[in-house]
């Protein structure tokens, strides 16, 4: 392996475990971490990312599912709707500037760093899950647009309906797996793919989520979870404003 092949999965392995410890899929950070490396965001980065949030999401169900912390009905009814909408907009970002696509990045992360610092009560047993279902369509058609799966965004929708933050990252990994899959259906055309640096990210990745599920399941409390989520996407859009502007 070449020293930026080294570099690039050893990061994806930290990015994984922090994403599987939320049952996100990891492409909402891998899209900044790998930009820095490849340079077509459309061609390069969203393919990989979106195949890699799979990936991960799956290996993070496996280990949530170990602990109990996958509704399994809630978690198949919520992928149908996510699978479904958003390769509608992974083809929208065919015909669309990449500025905009990071405009829009950006404008999600910020909103939800600000919902979730702010008090959530939970409500198990009377989640809104019918609101979560509604809200799950402009999500996934915004993350298939980005290229980073619906999980960033369902996560945090989970735990503002009332999901205890466990249970919100144990369905939102199982959730954010088939979109993650249908959303590369547009740029299968158009994807320009590097063997050699996907495999040992795709391992990085599995391996690093699942990890992180069973840091989660066995270790971390509920409201670690949602302060750690806001915190994440705090630093990663920090990040990404400093890479825009220099």
């Amino acid at each position: 392996m070449t020293t930026t092949a080294i570099v690039m999965t050893s990061g994806l392995f930290i990015l994984a475990i922090a994403s599987g410890m939320l049952g996100l899929g990891v492409a909402f950070s891998a899209v900044p971490f790998l930009a820095l490396f490849l340079p077509d965001l459309v061609h390069q980065v969203q393919p990989l990312s979106l195949l890699l949030n799979g990936i991960t999401a799956l290996f993070a169900v496996f280990g949530f599912a170990q602990s109990g912390f996958v509704d399994w009905k809630k978690a198949i009814t919520l992928a149908i709707v996510t699978t479904l909408t958003a390769p509608f907009g992974a083809w929208l970002v065919q015909h669309v500037a990449q500025f905009y696509v990071w405009f829009a990045y950006l404008a999600s992360v910020l909103y939800l760093s600000y919902r979730l610092f702010r008090p959530v009560k939970e409500r198990p047993g009377d989640e809104n899950f019918k609101l979560a279902l509604i809200l799950a369509v402009p999500i996934s058609v915004l993350s298939g647009f980005l290229g980073i799966g619906p999980g960033f965004l369902l996560m945090p929708t989970l735990i503002l309906v009332g999901f205890n933050a466990k249970k919100a990252a144990g369905i939102n990994a199982f959730a954010v797996c088939p979109p993650s899959f249908s959303s590369l259906i547009p740029h299968i055309g158009t994807a320009q793919w590097d063997m050699s640096i996907a495999i040992p990210l795709l391992l990085a990745g599995a391996i690093g989520s699942f990890i992180g599920a069973r840091i989660t399941s066995l270790y971390v409390p509920s409201g670690r979870i949602r302060q750690f989520f806001g915190i994440l996407i705090v630093i990663m859009t920090a990040y990404k404003i400093y890479t825009l502007v220099h």
